[in-house]
């Protein structure tokens, strides 16, 4: 196993995890536990990111009513809101408010989600304008947010949700289904089309591009008993291309905010990230979760680092084996340094050349060497007249 890992297990199943971006790169990660059949909660543990390691406890913790267990969770990109489907009472939301070490969970009613069946998939647009759920009935909802107007109330929309994802600017969702399907919608409501898939395929988890220039949907699709990673450009929604990455079935599929890395988790607990521009594995972290399903896997906002969770050995992060990025300033730095050495060669060159401002005196030397130096006019009038004189 590759990279550094740190781990936060304690008491309860863990069913669910993901991060929450914060200011200043001092992110938080939502952990949802099943303790007991009739106790369970969300818990919010801090992140350092210099030695890549969770809190050894929770900053604080939510308690569900008896009997009601946390299944997925989705946080709004400005951090701020986080919204959780639950086993039997619909979705929770949560407001945080994190003032430097005090952190506290405010819960507030979700009056269109309150008594919807679990819902297996939910996502926030990267603007944050939109919000899906999809539920283990193949009922499709997607909301305005925040005031929850309603866009597309789909009841049959699939058989039963696996996976959904939005564009990056927001304009398409793409949905997945349990019995191999996958459709695009438009957000403004409207259906765009069905992905098409050989008789021997099924379409599993999907994830849009997020590097602004490459306009694609990776999905991964098992042919048979051979897994693959398939790429469809969305201009006309056709397949481009496939590679088979991770050796074996994906069940879960994520990508970094940057666009720059795609990782997979495997149903026996191994990673692998790949670098989306060679479609080549970067990373690899096998017996992760060992002989586990990894049932969550998100990118650290800010660093190459990668939080997962399994039920049998709950959340990790996993800093990863992938080449350095440039910082701005480190770009900024070598830019500078750049402009000072072309300075310093430039004034080594004026003090070592004949520049135009000696020139005068170079073509001085010059004369001297081909023929002297030349008289001037008086000279030579006094001997043209000393000439004449003794003529």
């Amino acid at each position: 196993m590759e990279g550094g890992v740190d781990g936060v297990a304690g008491e309860g199943k863990v069913t669910c995890a993901a991060w929450i971006r914060r200011p200043e790169n001092a992110h938080l990660v939502v952990i949802g536990k099943s303790r007991t059949p009739s106790s369970s909660s969300l818990e919010i543990f801090s992140f350092d990111p210099m030695a890549a390691s969770l809190s050894s406890s929770p900053k604080v913790i939510y308690e569900f009513e008896e009997g009601v267990e946390p299944v997925s969770i989705a946080v709004h990109p400005s951090g701020d809101d986080i919204v959780c489907s639950t086993s039997t009472a619909g979705c929770k939301l949560l407001e945080l408010h994190a003032r430097g070490d005090n952190v506290r969970l405010l819960a507030k009613e979700l009056l269109p989600l309150q008594n919807v069946s679990p819902q297996r998939c939910l996502a926030f647009s990267g603007d944050g304008s939109r919000f899906a759920t999809g539920g283990v009935d193949g009922h499709l909802r997607i909301f305005e947010w925040p005031n929850l107007r309603i866009i597309l109330d789909e009841p049959r929309a699939h058989k039963s949700f696996q996976d959904m994802d939005f564009s990056l600017d927001s304009e398409f969702l793409a949905s997945t289904s349990t019995d191999g399907s996958a459709r695009i919608w438009k957000t403004d409501g409207v259906p765009v089309t069905t992905l098409t898939r050989n008789s021997d395929e099924k379409i599993e988890l999907c994830r849009f591009s997020r590097d602004g220039t490459k306009p694609f949907l990776f999905c991964t699709v098992q042919r048979g008993n051979k897994p693959l990673t398939v790429v469809w450009d969305i201009s006309s929604w056709e397949k481009i291309g496939h590679k088979r990455l991770l050796p074996k079935p994906a069940s879960i599929l994520s990508i970094s905010l940057d666009g720059k890395y795609l990782a997979l988790g495997s149903k026996d607990g191994d990673v692998c990230v790949v670098e989306v521009k060679k479609m080549e594995i970067r990373h690899w972290s096998k017996r992760l979760h060992l002989g586990s399903n990894i049932i969550s896997l998100e990118f650290c906002p800010s660093a190459r680092i990668v939080l997962t969770a399994s039920s049998e050995w709950g959340a990790m992060v996993t800093k990863l084996t992938v080449p350095v990025d440039w910082k701005d300033w480190q770009i900024y730095l070598l830019l500078l340094g750049l402009f000072l050495a072309s300075m310093l060669l430039f004034y080594v060159f004026f003090q070592n050349s004949d520049s135009f401002w000696n020139f005068p005196e170079s073509a001085r030397k010059i004369n001297t060497v081909f023929g002297g130096s030349q008289p001037d006019d008086k000279t030579a009038f006094e001997q043209f007249e000393q000439l004449d004189l003794l003529s």
